[in-house]
């Protein structure tokens, strides 16, 4: 890290942020955390829009995870043949449902919930967030992994590095909601091209912002 990195105090300069964004729900539109849990699973890799979009037809046919258990692939291909790689995402959600059967078996726990097929850091700790459980982790999407790096808190594009340098200079009580915070950031501030610098609540903390002023 370098010496701009190893001079900010991350928990006071990120908590207005954390304070601006605090509660707001995932984009995904769900209803509880059966939704949430296919949800993000389908999301992988394709947009929480087009997600919101394809499934109010699937819970529709799949209200719960029982009717779910009962699909066949034919039938969970008729409403997810848009959602990519839904190949893979099929397989995965008949695996889910077939281990956890119903709606009142659902973890929240990272443990239990990486153990699911299709379920990585990242989605447990949206649903550990959504579910208001105690985070165990911080939740990095591409968001988090392009704008981390911009803020100076972390390097590179690793997800899993980005989120353990991360945990390693921010206190636990913070890690549930700062993740969502900085995807929140990424989405309506800080774009991947022409980032809205003047508008940023973090600009006075940001690497990126300091470099391009000396330009």
């Amino acid at each position: 890290m370098d010496l701009f990195m190893e001079g900010t105090d991350w928990p006071k300069a990120l908590s207005p942020l954390i304070e601006k964004y605090k509660g707001e729900r995932h984009p995904l539109q769900y209803e509880n955390i059966y939704q949430l849990l296919v949800m993000v699973v389908l999301s992988a890799q394709d947009s929480d829009a087009h997600i919101n979009k394809i499934a109010p037809a699937f819970f529709k046919k799949y209200p719960d995870m029982n009717a779910l258990a009962k699909a066949n692939t034919a039938g969970l291909m008729e409403y997810l043949a848009e959602v990519r790689f839904h190949g893979n995402k099929i397989a995965w959600l008949q695996d889910i449902a077939d281990t956890i059967k119903e709606d009142k078996n659902i973890p929240t726990t990272m443990k239990e919930l990486v153990a699911l097929k299709g379920v990585g850091r990242k989605s447990a700790n949206v649903i550990m967030r959504e579910a208001g459980k105690k985070a165990e982790g911080i939740l990095v999407d591409l968001h988090v992994v392009r704008v981390a790096p911009r803020l100076g808190i972390a390097k590179g594009k690793d997800a899993t590095k980005i989120e353990k340098e991360m945990m390693a200079v921010l206190p636990q009580d913070m890690w549930g909601e700062v993740g969502m915070a900085i995807s929140f950031l990424g989405r309506d501030t800080c774009r991947p091209s022409n980032p809205k610098h003047s508008e940023c609540i973090m600009n006075k903390h940001c690497e990126f912002y300091q470099e391009q002023t000396k330009k």
